[in-house]
């Protein structure tokens, strides 16, 4: 394996923070979530950071990306290193159980490249997106290679509430309490770590952010279609996208001019697919694979209506905060979603959208219908939808609250925030 290229480290004055993830852009106009490189973005005001991540075929090894420096660690042969990305690696390994024989080899090298950056840059701090791996390399690098520095283990859902056994829960509760600071992106999270053993003034509430006051914003001169309903998303059980298509016979029987746009991809693509075939969907069901990020915003805008309808799934893994729902409010649509926990800091019922039973084919019917049948309910809850996510959710504030708190964790005796 070629170790760590030394170079990287070459940069100018500041706290220098090393982030972990498994999530993180590939390449210019990738298709993979760019919430990490989105925040690190943030951060890069204040900070220096240097963004640890997993490779795949054709990305480069060592670059420097809008002024951030990016590693991406090497743990199998090129062309099957595919544990991470298209899907996230939970889905991933559920889609093929080969990938479970990789696992050790990932984690093994994460770790060795984390202990590596660690001794030959003098670092302030560890964000760490992810419990496990991550979170779980990061305590362990810290332990081995003797280095006093802080880390900040950033929880988004799926790593909390998936894995659920006695050894995975063992490992998420070591790293949970060796963490010197957590972070959860919704409400409904806090307590769930808590029960882990946690102190609650160790937990901030701070979710991810996106660009609602130049990105996902209405864009004039665009036309929504009022018969078009939106969901976009990674194609796997806990987006619910199943109940969605479901319920669309019905939809249509009321409404036959409607609809529906599916953007995203994953493991769950072929029998969702297959559904709407079996359904005779397939003039009234656009699959339109991936989308690039540059290109959402005037998705959101030719859609009236988007609905996410995430569940819990028979595993317990679920959504820790929909950031698509944030991106289609502060772009103007009138959404739908379900009663998950997660979603309640979004989303407040018939306030700035509608709140549904998960699971429940019959009430996306209804909400839907409820919608396409009242367009100034449709604008009245995209407005309120706008103006509340632009408050709460902006980067720009987000971005502070994350450099506060990294900033509490490396000089404790400064003032902390509070959630």
């Amino acid at each position: 394996m070629i170790f760590l290229q030394q170079r990287i480290l070459n940069i100018q004055p500041g706290k220098k923070i090393l982030v972990l993830a498994s999530t993180f852009p590939r390449w210019k106009n990738d298709k993979e979530p760019p919430f990490v490189f989105e925040l690190c973005k943030r951060l890069q005001n204040n900070m220096d950071c240097t963004v640890l991540s997993p490779h795949s075929s054709r990305a480069s090894t060592d670059e420097v990306m809008d002024r951030i420096k990016v590693i991406r660690f090497r743990y199998f042969f090129e062309k099957w290193e595919t544990i991470a990305y298209d899907g996230g690696i939970l889905a991933k390994l559920k889609q093929n159980k080969f990938r479970y024989f990789q696992l050790p080899l990932f984690i093994l090298s994460e770790f060795f490249y984390t202990v590596g950056l660690l001794r030959s840059g003098s670092f302030d701090a560890i964000h760490a997106h992810w419990i496990i791996p991550q979170g779980l390399v990061a305590v362990l690098a810290r332990k081995f290679t003797r280095k006093r520095v802080p880390i900040l283990c950033t929880l988004h859902g799926g790593d909390l509430y998936s894995l659920d056994n006695p050894i995975f829960n063992y490992l998420k509760k070591y790293t949970l309490r060796h963490s010197d600071g957590i972070t959860v992106v919704s409400s409904s999270m806090k307590q769930d770590v808590e029960n882990y053993g946690v102190p609650s003034e160790r937990i901030r509430v701070i979710p991810m952010g996106v660009d609602l006051k130049n990105t996902f914003r209405p864009l004039s001169g665009h036309h929504r279609n009022p018969h078009s309903i939106l969901f976009a998303g990674r194609l796997v059980e806990k987006k619910g996208l199943y109940y969605l298509i479901q319920a669309m016979p019905d939809i249509i029987k009321a409404a036959p001019d409607v609809h529906l746009e599916i953007a995203g991809d994953g493991p769950e693509m072929p029998v969702l697919h297959k559904l709407a075939t079996q359904l005779n969907l397939d003039s009234n069901i656009r699959f339109l694979g991936k989308i690039e990020n540059r290109k959402l915003p005037e998705l959101y805008n030719r859609n009236s209506i988007f609905v996410f309808p995430s569940i819990i799934t028979r595993d317990g893994d679920r959504e820790g905060f929909g950031l698509v729902l944030v991106e289609a409010l502060g772009s103007g649509c009138a959404v739908i979603t379900t009663d998950l926990a997660a979603m309640q800091d979004i989303v407040t019922h018939e306030v700035n959208g509608i709140v549904i039973p998960q699971k429940n084919q019959q009430a996306i019917t209804s909400a839907v219908l409820d919608l396409l049948q009242n367009p100034a309910k449709r604008e009245k809850l995209a407005l309120n939808g706008r103006s509340e996510v632009l408050a709460k959710f902006d980067w720009d504030e987000i971005g502070e609250r994350y450099s506060s708190y990294l900033f509490s964790l490396i000089e404790p005796e400064a003032p902390r925030q509070t959630t």
